[in-house]
């Protein structure tokens, strides 16, 4: 679930001034004329606006603004030499965060296609995906800056104007843009995509926003906070919580739970672009001629951060892919686990969009295996058959149909599978890659963390468990089956695998070794070679499970689950279990 996945124009006409203007953020109501008068008097004792000492006072003898004028950044440009069109990096990130926010599109999707059909050269297009990504990680915290600079609550603001007042404050708060650029661009850009109408008011809005520094409205809004989840929350642009999720699930995945600061900035870091090679069928050498450098986790995989991949023909022949080095540690481990006995039918049962598919597909065809990749969605199955199109005809079926009926589905479509296997099949090796809440991946989709609810996940937990129950009852005595999300909240891992141990159908296999096994080797403290996954980067943990009514503990020392973390392992929150049917 977790695979991935970028000037200035003519002199406008001088527009007439906006009624309510603000003053310092603030919308005053006065008209222009009563604004160009107000500035040509002293008032409060405080030297007239435009003097260069004193900021002005009202009647009260309050500073209207809290920064001297010298200190302040307006634009140097007169109205007829501001820019009316928008800057074309700016216009790409406004384009993505709209289709984020209107028709709940991932980024990580839509820039790259909208980067190639704007052509942005390499620098325009890192700039896109800098506003893209970081006025996405960072909205709460910039949310609650401008909720203290507007005049009106949020929510009664246009979802495209909050957009554009996110992106300003993103290029005043966290980037090296300077103040009066970031705000003519912004009103540019509302000009030409919203009209003229809002562009006053995000004017105002952001001028606001640039009296203070970024630590000085964090530490502003900090100190507001009721409690520390909240405080860390702002800090971090996490809502509370998924910081109260994160931590508890440190703890459940035997880590320390005052990781929660490190994992949750690590959150906020763009992560680099993994690729692998299909084993058997793709190699990295051109990705390496190109900038590419060997993974640090596991074999046949490298980091990329030369720009945009489908300058690699091996990319676009899909030999080579983007995946991140969770997913492709999960699919060898299971393709690596020891078994006795017949290992010729493989069944993906949530195969879309189909990377972890493709990968497990070219592992089993290298010894033999045939795999079928089942996807419940018509569409992502198209996905799938996609994926899986480099890989001979004859090692692998697409299959459409609901995970929890597999049974059903492998009946109706009998025709389609290989003589070997009949609509009774009983599979050796099983993937359930189960829908999840994603929260695993908020590096890679950082708008789930705005979309996402506790409801959600509560909604997803009977599914989640009726798919491993299906897995189970399609794989022979003595297959293996792996549960896997990208998620690492409890109750979607290890209270799954509390219930799946309970049917006592299974067994719980050590995980933590199957990972172990796959990752690469290292020079240990003693000079004996060792898995990169060891030591502090130990993924495993025993999980404390009782049967029902107080039975004895159903798993034992031999026996670990798996977590993967983007703050220890540069990775996605994967977490794995692996079963043997009983």
């Amino acid at each position: 679930m977790s695979e991935q996945h970028n000037n200035d124009g003519q002199h406008p006409p001088r527009r007439p001034a906006a009624k309510g203007t603000a003053r310092g953020g603030r919308f005053d109501g006065r008209t222009s004329e009563q604004r160009r008068t107000s500035r040509t008097k002293p008032t409060g004792g405080g030297q007239k606006r435009g003097g260069g000492g004193a900021t002005e006072r009202n009647r009260k003898g309050h500073e209207r603004n809290r920064r001297s004028l010298s200190q302040r950044s307006f634009s140097a440009s007169a109205p007829s030499q501001r820019s009316r069109t928008a800057d074309p990096a700016r216009l790409v990130a406004f384009e993505v965060l709209r289709a984020v926010a209107e028709s709940d599109a991932y980024a990580n999707l839509v820039l790259p296609k909208t980067i190639r059909a704007h052509r942005l050269d390499h620098r325009d297009a890192g700039l896109a995906t800098e506003l893209t990504y970081g006025t996405l990680r960072n909205q709460g915290t910039y949310d609650a800056v401008l909720a203290r600079c507007a005049d009106r609550p949020l929510h009664k603001i246009g979802t495209t104007t909050l957009i554009i007042l996110r992106m300003g404050a993103h290029q005043l708060l966290k980037m090296r843009v300077p103040a009066h650029a970031a705000l003519n661009q912004s009103v540019s850009l509302a000009r030409e995509r919203i009209g003229s109408g809002p562009s006053g008011f995000i004017n105002a809005v952001l001028r606001r926003v640039s009296e203070r520094t970024a630590d000085e409205w964090f530490e502003l809004i900090e100190a507001e906070s009721k409690d520390e989840t909240e405080r860390m929350g702002f800090a971090t642009s996490h809502p509370a919580w998924i910081v109260r999720a994160m931590r508890q699930a440190l703890a459940a995945h035997g880590r320390d739970p005052q990781e929660i600061r490190a994992l949750l900035e690590a959150n906020n870091v763009s992560p680099v672009v993994n690729l692998v090679a299909l084993p058997g069928v793709g190699d990295l050498r051109e990705a390496e001629e190109n900038g590419a450098v060997p993974g640090e986790l596991v074999e046949g995989s490298a980091l990329y951060s030369a720009g945009d991949l489908a300058r690699l023909e091996s990319v676009r022949e899909g030999t080579v892919r983007a995946q991140d080095v969770g997913s492709q540690l999960v699919a060898r481990a299971l393709a690596a686990v020891p078994i006795e006995g017949s290992d010729r039918a493989w069944l993906d049962m949530c195969a879309g969009p189909g990377g972890k598919a493709a990968l497990l597909g070219a592992l089993g065809a290298q010894r033999g295996a045939h795999l079928v990749a089942n996807e419940s969605a018509p569409h992502r199955a198209k996905l799938v058959e996609q994926s899986m199109r480099p890989l001979p005809e004859e090692t692998y079926t697409v299959l459409t149909g609901d995970g929890r009926s597999i049974t059903a589905t492998l009946a109706r479509e009998a025709a389609k599978l290989p003589g070997s296997m009949g609509p009774d099949a009983l599979f050796d090796r099983v993937m359930v890659d189960a829908p999840c809440s994603g929260l695993g991946a908020l590096r890679r989709r950082p708008e789930a963390r705005w979309r996402k609810t506790p409801r959600d996940i509560a909604d997803l937990l009977p599914l989640q468990g009726q798919l491993l129950d299906a897995a189970i009852e399609v794989t022979r005595p003595g297959g293996v089956i792996a549960y896997v999300t990208c998620s690492p909240h409890a109750a979607e891992t290890q209270n799954i695998v509390a219930e799946a141990l309970e049917s006592g159908k299974v067994h719980l296999l050590d995980a933590r070794a199957a990972l172990q096994a796959v990752a690469l080797q290292e020079s240990g403290d003693d000079g004996s070679p060792r898995s990169v996954l060891a030591g502090e980067k130990d993924p495993g943990t025993q999980p404390e499970v009782h049967m029902k009514r107080g039975a004895p503990a159903v798993t034992d020392a031999a026996s670990s689950t798996a977590q993967l973390w983007p703050h220890v392992h540069g990775t996605d929150a994967m977490f794995l279990a692996l079963f043997r049917k009983k």
